[in-house]
């Protein structure tokens, strides 16, 4: 091999290598930043037998990637299957039936269990028989805290769901990150009955969480920036005694004092990206900033009956001035294949930005 071809060589594998390391493989900004994974609405991945692979795929990259990230928490905005409690799949809007759906997905975070906790919230899908017909939900039955080894460690406690059982479907969770800061992150049903809003407002004015950064983690929240990020006002569903957006906003995190995230999903559209993502910053009446964000992935590989999403999922690092988070948007699935890696990033302004907390 003469000089020249071995330069050329060497310069296509350093060029490779560069091009591979920033496209396919997310790495830390700064060394002793931590990271939040944030998943998008599922149910498109579990409603199609060929479909879950993808979200195991995600969860496993999450697993593979907890150390070289520092992933310390994992939080997925609800609609984990399309049909709560169907018999057959009806081989249009899915070919699972619901026990092949809630089983997919409980398998997909399985790998979790002992790794890194995750928080789920419930979705409309994650009730009824297709879509919030009622409150009865089947998450109890594959998501327990005694399954989830990781996730119990932070758990603090439940509320009632509709039946008056204490489950995850509301809960909250105290985690300690890396860098010293007290969090308290609320999971809550879709479109939260009222005690339940009052019970979650009652949590969060304990003088215990005075100084904790609070998050609320929902399905149905907030509008995409299509719509203007507006805050959800009304719904079609069957389900009664229910707190819109809006209404959320209103009754339990404008009060607030230490409320600062809002994360949810629900939201989607084919007419692109921005039907599926948004943000909005307001403040509470703790005069900080709430970062509010909707993230839903479900039609981008294919529509409403495609791949499920393309693998996207969110990487949120937390820098270590305890003030700054650094937003990316990522797809494993993508960045599985060195034929597709160019794709594994999206970099448009609202899907790769940053975000200041309170000091």
């Amino acid at each position: 091999m003469n000089r020249l071809t071995l330069t050329l060589l060497i310069s296509f594998c350093f060029f490779f290598h560069k091009i591979y390391a920033q496209s396919g493989h997310p790495k830390l900004e700064n060394k002793d930043s931590w990271t939040m994974i944030v998943l998008p609405d599922p149910q498109t991945y579990s409603k199609f037998e060929q479909n879950q692979p993808v979200f195991s795929l995600m969860t496993r990259w999450i697993k593979q990637n907890k150390e070289k990230l520092n992933i310390e928490l994992v939080l997925c905005e609800g609609d984990l299957v399309e049909q709560n409690n169907i018999p057959v799949g009806d081989g249009v809007n899915g070919d699972q039936n619901s026990y092949q759906q809630w089983t997919s997905v409980r398998e997909a975070f399985s790998v979790l269990d002992t790794v890194v906790p995750y928080i789920l919230c419930t979705g409309n899908h994650d009730y009824g028989s297709r879509s919030a017909e009622n409150r009865y939900s089947q998450l109890n039955s594959y998501f327990t805290p005694n399954r989830m080894k990781s996730t119990s460690s932070i758990l603090a406690g439940m509320m009632p769901n509709f039946s008056g059982e204490k489950t995850l479907e509301n809960a909250y969770y105290e985690f300690v990150s890396p860098h010293n800061i007290s969090y308290l992150i609320l999971s809550l049903e879709f479109n939260a009955r009222d005690t339940i809003v009052q019970q979650s407002k009652d949590i969060i004015a304990r003088e215990k969480y005075k100084n904790y950064r609070g998050i609320i983690l929902t399905h149905s929240y907030m509008r995409a920036m299509s719509e203007n990020n507006e805050l959800i006002e009304k719904e079609g569903y069957d389900v009664k005694d229910v707190t819109h957006g809006k209404k959320l906003w209103e009754k339990l995190i404008a009060p607030s004092e230490n409320i600062e995230m809002v994360f949810c999903g629900h939201i989607g559209g084919t007419g692109g990206f921005t039907q599926n993502v948004g943000y909005r910053n307001e403040k509470n009446e703790g005069q900080k900033d709430v970062h509010q964000m909707v993230f839903n992935a479900q039609t981008h590989g294919g529509g409403w009956y495609g791949n499920g999403g393309d693998g996207w999922l969110r990487i949120l690092e937390f820098l270590p001035d305890k003030q700054t988070v650094i937003i990316k948007t990522f797809s494993p699935l993508f960045g599985f294949s060195p034929s597709t890696i160019e794709k594994s990033w999206r970099n448009e302004s609202y899907d790769n930005f940053k975000i200041k907390l309170s000091d």
